[in-house]
């Protein structure tokens, strides 16, 4: 199998390395001239006149003084205006900064990796406070969360001892609005049409729209504030996908040379459906006097999707209900190791109508209290987040002919034959030999794989948590170095469950059903594989009318997919703020310490067959305690000329993923060893431990620009994978035949650790710094480079047992360009990353780890504001998302064995935005 580092993303790589080199030569060659307009003397600047600056320039400036100020290492967004960020989430926003990169699923970013690491290894807070997770586990699924409703982020990339919740990789701080921060009340409305190229398909429209509304103001002579806000979306589900069964394995099948890699099936898929998703936001500030300031503010999201999968699959290794003749490959060739052409006659092909229906909810509500005397500072602060999810997944399998098997009784006549083209193109060819799209021949019956199967996922997330913090000043002797000292308490409680009942859905008579008597959609085009044309049909309505569906979750095979686990961390933290003058430099920063103290359990079922039926499912409970000390130092030496040179240095954690801390397992006894044997979770995972240490060099031309490069080092001292241990089952093995109680486990453990390092490149420049005919030009430019010694042991993830650094994205890119002059804003940008392994949803709902071929997003947008006359604070834009319909490709291990190409379409947006 081919190394991950292949030759084409070295030539990748190569191709990337010139952008990062403009990044420094392009702002390097340039700063002169920037230094030479900003050195002007001092009668110059006593007649400069103020300048108020909007649009993009404001957004950009306000980011460039969140990263100056800050004594932390920094990235940051701030909106251009309130409910102006231009993404349809805040991860599209998130994803433009430097060092991080987002993954895309179903067609839109929806999980971060900070610094190549995977989601697991970051934390997402929503005004300082850690969220929960509709997910099965702690990443946040960012498009939850309307770019519209917030008004900033920050990601700290360096730990700060004050920091409740930080991440191992990087801790992403969402921001809401602050009220009494505006001068005068404030009205913002936006909306926006939206188009996919991709067209209609079945039942679904192209077609969406988003709105938002957000209502600033102040009373009571400016000491209230309310803030409301609300975000509308409604975006078509539309992609054209092929599909093969994972993992290809080496095979020996007639027609086909043995040794030679082939996978087990392909599909063809024409997914439509619609994205709904409504969020509110509020907040109401009091501060009476200057000393007292208290605040509540809440979140809350609802987020729906609803699709279906329309497919043509077919089974390529051999099961074909046992009919004969077998399958057989003829014309067979091959890329490298693997099959890429051929022509499989022998099969069975299905035509599967496939439903999905999501709901999420996410509600978020915090009170904050602050007020300060004689130099202190006491701040209290209560929240508590909730998140649900349920899921409804049904299926129906429908064959050509009477629906009772694979033949009539006199032969093969139901079986077909294809030509295959894997990885032509990027699709996998799928040229059939019989017509499917003739409803009056397909039948819901006991086909290969059964009449149909559902799923009705469900996950709860809840967090409490309660905060106390102080800020003292240091006395007079002291404060040449020290400035004010924090310390203060945070204890968190968190709760997480799932649960994954399943089930067939199975005919409610004895004769198969013709998929005319349902409730037809029409035909969908499967042509983009080669596959022809395929009948769509309401599956609720099929399986609502003909078919039984009681889903358990109680039996042998689907114990371990439901647990429960809880969390209980107390946080302590003293932390010294260092403001002083060095001669030579100014040196602001901070030292200090966190204690975490975590106590986490779980509690979940096995299955004990030994036992008498009715009574074979067993409680477990398992879980432990531990204690972490984590140091922290941030310096940050201002020099002159605007120049910033910053370092830090941190021991840091990232707690197991949930999933891998549930104490449920499948249990069992061998009936020739007599040894008893497992796979689940563990509840007795110690953290991911990191000893982290970074530098950078920052120069900043006041607040309008700025050129950066920052190395970064860390060494995580454990890393979590699935691996088999020796286990005690004492506690499992009382009734049973087993002769011994220990046995194989197969789960999650700390194992081995390594290195990550990494080099960014950042820059923003107006081009009117460089020249005046450049005026209104502008662009912001970010490389980021990364490696790791890490190597992942992970016999779960079907692509090998090697593999990289989940996440790990060697070189990840960010370019924009934009023009802002006169009212008119125009915006183009380039996310680009090379190949990552990614974290997947797979058929069975369960989380698996895939290559994900290397992405490059490009995102236009231009628009026009009137800024005097009758028409001011209205603003028209159009946007397209996704402009060259690049595709997402998985694959295997090995380029040459694809698992999924999907296409989502280009997506156009027209509308205005109003503010008064």
């Amino acid at each position: 199998m081919k190394n991950f580092a292949t030759e084409r993303s070295q030539r990748a790589a190569l191709q990337l390395s010139p952008v990062a080199a403009a990044c420094a030569v392009f702002v390097s060659a340039l700063a002169g001239n920037v230094q030479a307009q900003t050195s002007a003397t001092p009668a110059a600047d006593a007649t400069v006149q103020q300048v108020t600056v909007s649009g993009i320039r404001r957004g950009i400036e306000d980011a460039i003084s969140v990263k100056k100020d800050s004594t932390s290492i920094v990235e940051a967004i701030s909106a251009e205006d309130i409910g102006k960020l231009p993404d349809v989430s805040i991860a599209e926003s998130i994803a433009r900064l430097p060092g991080l990169a987002a993954q895309r699923v179903a067609g839109r970013a929806q999980v971060i990796s900070v610094r190549g690491l995977s989601p697991d290894f970051a934390t997402t807070l929503l005004n300082g406070r850690e969220q929960v997770s509709t997910g099965d586990n702690r990443s946040v699924e960012f498009d939850q969360y309307p770019s519209e409703l917030l008004s900033g982020v920050t990601i700290y990339k360096t730990p700060d001892a004050g920091i409740v919740g930080q991440g191992l990789s990087g801790t992403i701080d969402m921001q809401t609005v602050r009220p009494l921060s505006f001068g005068s009340r404030t009205v913002a409305m936006n909306a926006r049409m939206e188009k996919n190229s991709l067209g209609k398909i079945a039942n679904a429209k192209d077609t969406g729209n988003r709105f938002s509304a957000s209502y600033i103001d102040q009373f009571a002579n400016r000491t209230i504030g309310i803030a409301l806000g609300f975000a509308h979306l409604e975006s078509p589900v539309l992609d054209n996908e092929t599909g093969l069964y994972e993992p290809w394995k080496k095979d020996s099948r007639p027609g086909v040379a043995a040794g030679t890699y082939i996978t087990d099936g392909i599909k063809a898929v024409a997914r439509s459906g619609v994205n709904k998703r409504d969020g509110l936001m509020g907040v109401i500030q009091y501060r009476p006097s200057k000393q007292f300031t208290s605040m509540v503010d809440m979140y809350v999201s609802e987020f729906k999707r609803t699709e279906t999968a329309n497919q043509l699959e077919i089974n390529l290794g051999g099961w074909n209900g046992n009919n004969t003749p077998g399958l057989n490959y003829s014309g067979v060739k091959l890329d490298g190791n693997a099959m890429n052409t051929a022509t499989a006659s022998g099969i069975y092909p299905l035509v599967r109508g496939m439903y999905n229906d999501r709901k999420d909810t996410i509600h978020a509500l915090g009170w904050n209290n602050q007020y300060k005397d004689g130099g202190w500072t006491i701040v209290g602060d209560i929240s508590f987040s909730k998140a649900k999810r349920n899921e409804l997944s049904l299926e129906n399998n429908a064959q050509i002919g009477n629906g009772r098997g694979t033949n009539d009784g006199a032969g093969n006549a139901y079986l077909d034959n294809v030509k295959l083209a894997f990885g032509n193109g990027g699709f996998s060819q799928m040229a059939m030999g019989r017509d499917y799209s003739n409803v009056n021949t397909l039948f819901i019956g006991p086909t290969i794989y059964g009449s149909g199967y559902g799923k009705t996922p469900r996950v709860e997330d809840e967090l409490k948590s309660y905060k106390l913090a102080f800020n003292a000043p240091v006395p007079d002797a002291a404060e040449k170095f020290i400035s004010s000292i924090d310390f203060g308490i945070n204890y968190s409680d968190r709760s997480k469950k799932k649960r994954q009942p399943e089930g067939n859905i199975n005919l409610a008579g004895t004769d198969p059903v013709n998929i005319a008597k349902g409730n037809l959609y029409g035909l969908t085009d499967l042509g983009f594989a080669g596959a022809g044309m395929i009948p769509t049909w309401d599956v609720r309505d099929m399986v609502s009318r003909f078919m039984t569906f009681n889903p358990v979750d109680n039996l042998s095979y689907l114990i371990a997919k439901g647990w429960d686990v809880n969390e209980k961390i107390t946080t302590t933290y003293v932390k010294g703020n260092i403001d002083t003058e060095l001669g030579w430099a100014t040196l602001r920063g901070n030292f200090g310490i966190q204690a975490q103290h975590t106590d986490q359990s779980s509690d979940a079922n096995y299955w004990d067959g030994t036992a008498p039926v009715g009574q074979q499912v067993k409680p477990v409970h398992d879980g432990k305690t531990y204690t972490d000390y984590l140091p922290s130092v941030n310096l940050a030496f201002g020099l002159e000329g605007g120049q910033t040179i910053r370092m830090g240095a941190a021991k840091q954690i990232a707690r197991p993923r949930v999933d891998q801390l549930r104490s449920s397992l499948d249990f069992g006894v061998s009936d020739s060893t007599f040894k008893p044997g497992g796979s689940g979770g563990n509840a007795k995972l110690d953290p991911w431990r990191a000893n982290a240490f970074d530098l950078s060099y920052e120069k900043y031309f006041d607040k309008k620009a700025y050129f950066a490069v920052a190395g970064f080092y860390k060494k995580l001292n454990t890393y979590i994978f699935t691996q088999t241990k020796d286990y005690d089952f004492s506690k499992f093995i009382p009734g049973t035949k087993a002769k011994t109680a220990i046995g194989d486990y197969s789960a999650p453990y700390n194992g081995t650790g390594g290195s990550l390092k990494g080099l960014e490149l950042s820059a923003s420049l107006p081009l009117g710094m460089v020249s005046k005919a450049m005026e209104g030009f502008g662009v912001q430019a970010s490389h980021t480079y990364s490696d790791s010694t890490i190597s992942i042991e992970d016999p779960s993830s079907n692509i090998g047992t090697k593999i990289p650094l989940p996440g790990l994205s060697k070189h990840v890119t960010n370019l924009t360009f934009y023009y802002e002059n006169a009212g008119f804003e125009a915006r183009v940008n380039q996310r680009k990353r090379s190949d990552f392994v990614g974290e997947i949803g797979n058929f069975a709902n369960d989380r698996t780890l895939r290559y994900v071929v290397g992405e490059n997003v490009i995102d236009f947008q231009i628009g026009y504001n009137f800024t005097q006359g009758a028409l001011k604070g209205l603003g028209l834009v159009a946007q397209v998302n996704n402009l060259r319909n690049a595709a997402y490709e998985t694959y295997a291990g090995s380029r040459n064995q694809q698992l999924e190409y999907q296409k989502y379409g280009r997506t156009i947006l027209v509308g205005a935005n109003y503010k008064f």
